[in-house]
């Protein structure tokens, strides 16, 4: 086990800015659960990991997957952990996957259209894993999957969905281009999502919390989709919260492609 210094300490915390995490090629997962999962699924090259002496002992087993272990006490987990209450154990993982994530049989992909909310983000990569969905394309401007706030959301999903980010919106356009399947994408004159025969395997468009999904993508959705309201009096609010709208859509898929079988 190696010594806890300032400046490793200075270098754990700095992977909450985009920056440091460019310069390092490096994330930081933090939780007993969450880092047990990414550990097991072996997803990532683990880089250090810091835990206390009870994790450690509990753990056994991971005693030699990082590059650098170290042995805290709850203070010292307390100064590097960007938690206010610091669980027993964070870990530092490259960004570069070990393996890529298997698809499902029915491949249905997501374009998230500059997705811009952290916590929004990290509900879609998880819902995505429940779905058995395990690769997510993202227009410049989505938020960092590997941001703090995201991992943490994702609840160990990134361990199983892989996220594609496009340099540039006209790389995004080639690649929906591409596609040789239905882009579908939710708007207001859609066609309802409960009584449409959708298809797979299928790409799935979620817009911007603000705008939507951009003109230029609009432009490349084959299929419009709405998800009605069933308000009794016709007293709505305005639009769905984008992971919410993701996950209805994407059981909707799912189910359509089990009738199918």
């Amino acid at each position: 086990m190696q010594i806890l210094t300032k400046n490793t300490i200075k270098e754990i915390r700095a992977l909450e800015q985009r920056k440091a995490r460019r310069d390092q090629h490096a994330w930081l997962a933090e939780g007993n659960r969450m880092v047990g999962d990414l550990l097991s699924a072996d997803a990532f090259p683990c880089r250090r990991l810091v835990a206390t002496e009870e994790w450690w002992e509990a753990h056994p087993e991971f005693a030699q997957v990082a590059t650098e272990s170290f042995l805290v006490t709850p203070q010292e987990m307390q100064r590097v952990s960007l938690q206010k209450t610091p669980q027993d154990v964070l870990a530092v993982f490259d960004e570069t996957r070990n393996n890529k994530p298997t698809a499902a049989s029915d491949a249905i992909s997501i374009l998230l259209d500059e997705v811009q909310d952290p916590g929004n983000l990290g509900t879609i990569i998880r819902t995505a894993d429940w779905f058995g969905i395990r690769d997510i394309f993202c227009a410049p401007g989505t938020a960092d999957c590997f941001s703090p706030k995201v991992a943490q959301a994702t609840m160990s999903a990134l361990a199983r969905v892989q996220l594609h980010y496009f340099a540039s919106r006209q790389e995004l356009c080639d690649w929906i281009r591409g596609c040789q399947c239905p882009i579908y994408g939710t708007f207001l004159e859609g066609n309802n999502i409960y009584t449409t025969q959708l298809q797979t395997p299928a790409v799935l468009v979620m817009g911007n919390e603000g705008r939507g999904i951009s003109p230029e993508v609009e432009a490349l959705v084959s299929d419009k989709l709405l998800i009605p309201h069933f308000s009794f009096d016709g007293q709505h609010v305005e639009s769905l919260n984008v992971s919410v709208a993701t996950a209805i859509c994407l059981s909707e898929l799912k189910r359509s492609s089990v009738i199918k079988k």
